[in-house]
């Protein structure tokens, strides 16, 4: 397998788009979520689309086999909500391992397809490591500030039982992503260096942090540069942003990282802002052109898509992509 910052200083890679917008495509059941694993859970299960890599395990290799087709260059487990933390609220914590092994063996499967034809453009596998659904920074009672729903350790713990899990399951990198709460982020990177140690393995760390509205700032608080300087002391081969805000609101943001970033940095925008019924509008054509502007000022190596993207959008995506340079991989002072 060739070394990803060796390509990442030569080309722009593409980032796969969207998971839950392709998996609606489907018009998936509960028995979807059930087949062959969970047949007896007491629980609903719709919707928690991360036990398809189980039960419908042929929808997500298609998915992840429509991104390469559409020239992306890594694409993402199927593990967003990976952790026994995201998956107590289905009592499926006794499920983590096999999502996240199963998932990567997914992608892993399809990655090496695609770089066995075309072995001139090698295809990765990110191991998607969410948020989860709890904060370690905010209280989520008004009436007690003090009060904590999640401990550091107790993040710690559910992170590292997910990440050696992708590693089993053959990721090439490690992807925390989504980051609304940068002491959920240090949790993770804290798992992945224990998991290093234990294994005298290292991984491609990226890094991405999600700015929630036109402050400038993460859920908990962070402008963009105390994001950076939160997360810099890891060695990584990207930070960057994803989710939350357009690729046209997001640009500022990916200025203060070109500028202050002594690694690769990343992008994988939403397709807009979503309508009033939740869904994402900007055509592949409107996201591409907003996107020109990031590439021709040279601020990321990496580039995708989050919310409301799909291959169509990639392939927009990717086609643009091909004309620019990366940003170079110094601090900008």
């Amino acid at each position: 397998m060739k070394d990803i910052k060796s390509i990442l200083e030569k080309r722009i890679l593409v980032l796969d788009g969207a998971m839950g917008t392709m998996i609606q495509r489907h018009d998936l059941e509960e028995e979807d979520f059930r087949k062959g694993w969970f047949e007896d859970h007491g629980q609903p299960l719709k919707g928690n689309n991360d036990l398809l890599s189980l039960t419908r395990p042929e929808i997500i290799k298609e998915i992840h086999a429509q991104y390469f087709e559409a020239g992306a260059d890594i694409v993402e487990t199927n593990t967003f909500s990976g952790t026994t933390i995201a998956q107590a609220d289905y009592a499926l914590e006794s499920a983590v391992y096999d999502i996240n092994f199963h998932s990567a063996k997914i992608a892993r499967e399809v990655a090496d397809e695609f770089t066995a034809r075309e072995p001139q453009k090698p295809r990765f596998v990110a191991g998607s490591i969410g948020p989860t659904n709890r904060t370690a920074s905010i209280s989520p009672d008004v009436n007690d500030p003090g009060f904590r729903a999640i401990t550091f350790e107790e993040l710690g713990t559910a992170y590292k039982q997910q990440v050696e899990a992708l590693m089993d399951g053959g990721v090439d990198i490690l992807l925390v992503e989504t980051v609304f709460d940068t002491l959920n982020a240090k949790a993770a990177l804290f798992a992945i260096d224990e998991v290093f140690e234990e294994r005298d393995v290292k991984l491609p760390i990226m890094v991405s942090g999600t700015i929630t509205d036109q402050s400038g700032r993460t859920l908990t608080g962070q402008t963009t540069d105390a994001f950076l300087i939160s997360v810099a002391h890891m060695d990584l081969l990207t930070v960057g942003l994803n989710c939350a805000l357009g690729a046209s609101m997001m640009r500022p943001y990916l200025q203060v990282l070109d500028k202050n970033a002594p690694f690769g940095v990343s992008a994988h925008p939403n397709a807009g802002l979503p309508n009033e019924f939740g869904e994402y509008d900007e055509t592949p054509e409107m996201m591409a052109e907003q996107i020109k502007e990031f590439l021709s000022e040279g601020l990321v190596n990496i580039i995708g898509g989050c919310c409301g993207t799909t291959p169509e959008h990639i392939a927009a995506i990717a086609e643009l992509a091909k004309e620019y340079s990366p940003r170079q991989l110094e601090v900008h002072v």
